[in-house]
């Protein structure tokens, strides 16, 4: 069962925690469609395959939620950092329709980043992905990695760029954005939404969106930085 996110240490600004709420029966609402359906020229596949073999970069293992097993390294190459793991429905930041105190038990109305004109960001409209609080096992500011970082999220065959826009507990990975859960066809109602395994996350080094909420600009960063990688890689024989 997720956990609410933790914020995290003095480095970080101070922010209300992310959280997923637990599972529950009842039937999603209707939701809105993603704002993007396909929007890779890069396809999963090719992500994918640069992702096979992990080269573990953490000291440690995360768990996917709390009380499973610790066993999602997070794997690094020259150009990128990913991990493999399930997908928690982070509906913190600015309220509105789908992701509101009503909709979501556990929700935050803040995020560890926010947009450009200081308010939170929004959960519903932003995909975004929630990295772990720094600590011994693994920082992830250690590797070219902060707000606005763009991500490529995978999930069976697709692909969704988002941004880092909030940080989670120190110990769990896999957790992301309602839009993003959404842009990927995944089930993004905080109540037993999102995905239980299959998701891979592959975080940029030393990119950043700015603003952080112009979604369209982590596209286009996304799609740059995704062709470097594979072209990359196939260059090398991967």
């Amino acid at each position: 069962m997720p956990v609410p996110a933790t914020p995290p240490a003095a480095l970080l600004p101070p922010a209300t925690p992310s959280a997923a709420s637990p599972a529950s029966t009842t039937s999603p609402a209707a939701h809105p469609r993603p704002a993007v359906r396909r929007e890779s020229t890069v396809s999963a596949a090719d992500l994918l395959a640069e992702v096979r073999d992990c080269v573990p970069v953490s000291r440690g293992r995360f768990r996917s939620d709390a009380g499973a097993p610790a066993n999602i390294p997070v794997c690094g190459t020259r150009d990128v950092v990913f991990w493999k793991a399930d997908m928690d429905i982070d509906c913190d930041g600015r309220p509105g329709p789908r992701c509101n105190s009503r909709t979501d038990p556990y929700f935050a109305a803040s995020t560890t980043y926010s947009q450009s004109d200081g308010r939170p960001l929004s959960a519903e409209r932003l995909p975004f992905v929630v990295v772990p609080a720094p600590s011994a096992r693994w920082d992830y500011r250690a590797h070219g990695i902060g707000g606005g970082s763009v991500v490529a999220v995978v999930y069976r065959g697709r692909v969704q760029y988002a941004v880092v826009g909030d940080v989670g507990p120190k110990g769990i990975l896999g957790e992301a954005s309602y839009a993003t859960a959404k842009g990927l066809g995944i089930r993004a109602d905080p109540h037993g939404g999102g995905a239980p395994s299959g998701v891979t996350y592959i975080v940029f080094k030393d990119t950043k969106v700015s603003p952080i909420e112009d979604h369209a600009a982590a596209v286009t960063e996304g799609e740059r930085a995704a062709k470097r990688f594979v072209a990359g890689g196939q260059a090398n024989g991967g």
